[in-house]
């Protein structure tokens, strides 16, 4: 028998109808239930390990990812908006999420087949059909690399070592967390911190700067993954009562941070003076001086890997924030790395 044009072109017409008519019907069943056939689990798994592999090929250098500041932030996100489909060491995966079609994968036993060029693709766009999310917030990669960094090591950690890390304490259930401030402190307890953390020191910042930032996490104009979605689950009554708090907490003493002294003395010199060649205003200027604006942050004892990242935003033009986070983007933008180092090595310092 010849198939001729006419023949491929009648069966173009009628196979997309033929689908519609079996969809129609309701005779497929969407039943989690009942599971997926074995070669359709192989094929859809299939292509999504194709085309995670294929996009990670254009992902940018991987970033070090050693660095032990990168974790306590990314693991407190994973306890409240991860663990409770993917479990932790802390709990196992409760019998609803393991009901799901697909079941969410234990990481225990998944991560050490990805990249982490793949992981990043996994964690920053998510995968569809199977209920696991995008990134919350596109523009921080930076982010997306600290829960790669964090994820890298859950296999390898116990329960003990997994509440240290996410700094969550009476756990219940997977995803449950205790109630406010607890839960903030998680990641912001001054007993957690030291200068290599990428997390802010919040004690002693005016009551000011720190509701403009809780305000502009949750109308999404301080891009954010971490932070938007601790915050967008607070009612908005509740920021001012936030900001007093943490505006009221002492500086706890802790050791100065080690620096070059001479990275901290040219840091020391941007600060006080500037450059004007490069149109680099003297950060004293504004911060930490007498009778400055309430709304600017105090920089004094902030944590310089904290401050480094902050300022790579603002030079990326992603950080945004409060109506004057604009002068920042500014002053920021002809910046060198080393003045970025000298300057936070001296802020970290003062």
């Amino acid at each position: 028998m010849t198939i001729r044009w006419k023949h491929l072109i009648v069966l173009v017409v009628i196979a997309p109808l033929l689908g519609l008519a079996v969809g129609w019907s309701g005779l497929m069943s969407v039943r989690a239930s009942t599971g997926h056939w074995a070669v359709t689990d192989w094929f859809l798994h299939w292509v999504m390990r194709n085309s995670v592999s294929v996009r990670a090929v254009a992902t940018a250098d991987v970033p070090p990812l050693e660095d032990p500041g990168l974790v306590p932030g990314a693991a407190g996100h994973f306890e409240t908006g991860c663990a409770i489909c993917h479990g932790s060491p802390a709990q196992p995966r409760p019998d609803s999420v393991l009901a799901m079609l697909p079941p969410p994968p234990d990481l225990k036993t998944s991560v050490p087949e990805w990249s982490d060029a793949e992981l990043f693709e996994i964690v920053k766009h998510g995968v569809r059909f199977t209920g696991m999310p995008a990134w919350p917030v596109q523009s921080r990669d930076d982010e997306v690399w600290s829960m790669v960094a964090f994820v890298r090591k859950l296999p390898d950690m116990d329960a003990g070592e997994y509440i240290a890390a996410s700094g969550l304490h009476g756990i219940g259930h997977a995803g449950e967390v205790s109630p406010l401030p607890l839960t903030c402190e998680s990641c912001h307890a001054e007993n957690r911190l030291n200068d290599g953390s990428h997390i802010p020191r919040l004690a002693g910042q005016s009551e000011a700067y720190l509701l403009n930032a809780l305000k502009a996490y949750s109308d999404k104009q301080r891009p954010s993954g971490i932070m938007q979605v601790a915050v967008g689950t607070l009612p908005a009554e509740s920021l001012p009562e936030l900001a007093a708090y943490y505006a009221k907490q002492p500086i706890a003493a802790r050791p100065v941070a080690q620096h070059d002294p001479a990275l901290v003395e040219k840091g020391r010199t941007l600060a006080e003076q500037g450059r004007l060649s490069d149109k680099i205003p003297a950060c004293l200027s504004c911060h930490d001086k007498a009778g400055a604006n309430l709304a600017y942050p105090k920089l004094s004892g902030q944590n310089s890997a904290y401050m480094r990242q902050q300022l790579k935003l603002f030079q990326e033009g992603t950080r945004g924030g409060s109506s004057y986070s604009h002068l920042m983007t500014g002053s920021a933008k002809n910046l060198t790395p080393e003045d970025i180092n000298e300057v936070t090595a001296y802020f970290s310092q003062r």
